[in-house]
């Protein structure tokens, strides 16, 4: 079996359609399908149903589209390992994390792994942790910066490496003339009437887990995962939320009050990658910037 038609076959499943597989691959329609009726007299069996609005594999398509995934995975090790060679003069890394992170930890590491490995091109989605973990198990990223919390689930993490680098504390925000904003004593216990703001799948498990310990179900009236418009809403009255530290000082607004409360789960940051890929030059390149800089971080314990 040719592994470059392998490989031209996985281009025209992600993509379709030949003709898209045929654009990404820069060649000619007529030539991919070449390729493609080879492959399928290589292995004595139809690997794609073809119709007007694309194609689809056969079941024996799909098995040999599972096993090219690998391949390409591991082509794609193969070639940022030899970035090694030219001392990081070349490679590519497809990061992805959350918001806060990107706001706060990725520009100063960005700055930190160019002066070191100024041939190194990283490119940056901005995704969630549970679509982040999918991309990497998918083979679309390198490294991604997650965040999980306490007593909730972590997907599909198992499949992947994890390395812990950054503590977050959860904080309590409520408008400023919250009747017991300044009660030193206030505990989630005494919030249980009032009306929240959830965020995004693993906040959200977190304030129903601290609701939970507390005793109570919290009422949800909104949902949004971005902490300015959280911030706003509790401003405008619109409830009160559970907001990592992290994403206050993303976006710090002078118009609520932010505080400690005893008892509730700190977040934690860290970095996920599939097995071994943190040994590639390239990532590890990265993925030493953003340990180093969530250690500076953590030595500067940011206080609210």
């Amino acid at each position: 079996m040719d592994p470059r038609r392998v490989l031209i076959f996985r281009t025209v499943v992600r993509n379709g359609t030949i003709g898209g597989g045929a654009r990404e691959l820069g060649w000619t329609q007529p030539a991919v399908s070449q390729h493609l009726a080879a492959l399928e007299k290589e292995v004595g069996t139809q690997l794609l149903l073809r119709s007007s609005s694309g194609v689809t594999p056969t079941e024996a398509g799909q098995r040999l589209f599972n096993h090219s995934e690998r391949i390409a995975s591991s082509l794609h090790a193969a070639e940022e390992e030899l970035a090694e060679i030219t001392a990081l003069r070349r490679g590519r890394v497809r990061f992805a994390t959350f918001p806060s992170a990107a706001a706060l930890l990725l520009p100063p590491a960005l700055a930190r792994m160019n002066a070191q490995a100024t041939g190194v091109d990283v490119t940056f989605d901005e995704l969630e942790p549970p679509d982040a973990i999918q991309r990497l198990l998918s083979n679309d990223l390198d490294l991604a910066l997650v965040f999980r919390y306490e007593g909730t689930t972590v997907d599909a993490e198992g499949a992947l490496e994890w390395t812990p680098v950054l503590d977050d504390r959860v904080l309590l925000v409520v408008p400023k003339d919250h009747p017991r904003a300044h009660d030193r004593d206030l505990s989630m216990k005494d919030l249980a009437d009032e009306e929240w703001i959830a965020g995004c799948e693993r906040c959200r498990a977190n304030l129903l887990v601290n609701a939970e310990r507390a005793g109570f179900t919290p009422s949800i009236r909104h949902t949004t995962d971005d902490a300015v418009v959280v911030q706003r809403l509790i401003q405008h009255g619109g409830g009160i939320a559970l907001l990592p530290e992290s994403a206050v000082e993303a976006a710090p607004c002078a118009d609520v009050l932010v505080r400690p409360i005893a008892g509730l789960n700190e977040r934690t940051i860290g970095l996920i990658n599939r097995p071994g890929a943190a040994t590639i030059p390239a990532v590890k390149a990265l993925r030493d910037a953003l340990v180093e800089e969530a250690a500076e971080r953590s030595s500067a314990a940011v206080m609210i």
